[in-house]
């Protein structure tokens, strides 16, 4: 049911929880219901009655009922107050409450999806409000799940996701990687700890035919970036054998080495970490190649580089956020458009760039113009043979421009 469609409900027809309490609710102000009718999951702070119902009367990550201004039923939320996205959505159906029930059935769905997609468990599970799941991040690394909790709502369900995971998955650990800048807005600690069996030292990645280590300490995100394995695929179809390769911002090494597993002759995986360039070297030779490494900035060594002449056939820039909030956008958008304008300063006559970009702000379209931009300040002339975006465990949420944040341009640049 959306939009009016949805039914009239009465205290007496709800859901009670605890000891046979009624939730409270959360009531919109009047028109500020028509994003979440149309399928968006947050409520921001400035869209609440405060008159008819205070947030301060909400502790972070009690549960309500969120009505409109007419007492319309919207559904079943966990509320923050301190937050400026202060509730968000988790069930949308009178009769379903926000529950361990819930939980597993959501699971179940999200499983379903992955399996028919995945011949091996290796991928993202859970993808937040992609798999209506707000907050929550799962990640599957065969009998190990890495999870990560971004909300004062899902941190208050820690002990029903668990038991959820165990009944759906039955996984020999679970591990909370609750480390992500996200829990400073939800006045959250960061920690890291088993929420299920014995933290494991090392994570196995499968990839294709390819298969990755990564250490649990000092481990980027949940430990691996799934949502790069589609592009990784496309990259393999646009490869050509003998290339000399130059990856930039590295972490495990997955693009070089699937680079060199194809024909590469030569790969230079470029990192800040050198904990990260030593995992790369690793993987590289678990799979039967090898990598040259180099630490630094990647501005830093991309100029290093060209003052070499260093020449390469292609270049992956597979860069952090540069635009992590919408005020960074101006500096962020400056960042991409040099990195872009460094790397095509050392590319072959005829060669491959591959530019990505995680940063929600920067739109496909910006990227793309940025990667031209940089072309024309270095004389050269681009052409997108591809374009790509986030793996299918990373599902898109049509109503939630927040869950399409990854971008990926695969570029022929040669002489103008």
């Amino acid at each position: 049911m959306i939009d009016d469609d949805l039914p009239e409900v009465a205290d007496a027809d709800l859901p009670s929880t605890g000891a046979g309490a009624v939730l409270p609710i959360l009531r919109l102000k009047r028109g500020e219901d028509r994003r979440l009718r149309a399928g968006h999951l947050w409520v921001f702070s400035n869209e609440v009655d405060i008159g008819a119902t205070p947030l301060t009367g909400f502790a972070p990550g009690a549960h309500a009922r969120v009505h409109d201004y007419r007492d319309q039923f919207l559904g079943y939320a966990y509320v923050n107050p301190h937050a400026l996205i202060c509730a968000r959505i988790l069930s949308r159906s009178p009769v379903h409450p926000a529950d361990r029930s819930l939980l597993v059935h959501r699971l179940k769905v999200a499983l379903a999806l992955r399996e028919r997609h995945y011949a091996v468990p290796y991928y993202r599970l859970v993808f937040g409000e992609g798999d209506g799941l707000p907050g929550l991040v799962l990640d599957r690394y065969g009998e190990v799940i890495v999870g990560q909790i971004a909300t004062a709502g899902m941190e208050a369900m820690r002990g029903e996701i668990e038991s959820a995971v165990e009944k759906v998955l039955a996984p020999q650990a679970l591990v909370w990687k609750n480390d992500g800048g996200a829990r400073d807005l939800e006045q959250l600690p960061k920690q890291i700890i088993a929420g299920l069996g014995k933290m494991p030292e090392t994570l196995q990645v499968v990839e294709g035919v390819l298969q990755f280590h990564v250490p649990m300490a000092g481990a980027q995100k949940t430990g691996w970036f799934y949502d790069q394995g589609a592009n990784r695929e496309q990259f393999r179809r646009l490869l050509w054998p003998g290339v000399r390769v130059l990856d930039i911002c590295s972490y495990g090494g997955a693009w070089a080495i699937t680079a060199m597993r194809c024909g590469a002759r030569e790969a230079l995986c470029v990192d800040s970490s050198e904990a990260a360039l030593a995992v790369a070297e690793s993987n590289a030779v678990a799979n039967g190649v090898a990598v040259k490494t180099r630490r630094g900035d990647a501005f830093d060594v991309l100029d290093q580089l060209q003052r070499e002449g260093e020449r390469f056939d292609v270049v992956v820039l597979d860069p952090p956020a540069f635009i992590k909030r919408r005020k960074d956008q101006p500096r962020g958008e400056a960042a991409y458009r040099k990195l872009n304008q460094l790397a095509m300063r050392l590319l072959e006559r005829d060669a491959l760039l591959v530019s990505c970009s995680c940063s929600f702000h920067l739109g496909a379209d910006d990227l793309a113009g940025l990667i031209q931009a940089a072309a024309r300040h270095n004389s050269r002339f681009v052409q997108i043979l591809a374009a790509g975006g986030q793996s299918p465990d990373h599902p898109v949420h049509p109503a939630i421009p927040e869950t399409r944040y990854l971008k990926a341009f695969f570029c022929r640049v040669t002489r103008a």
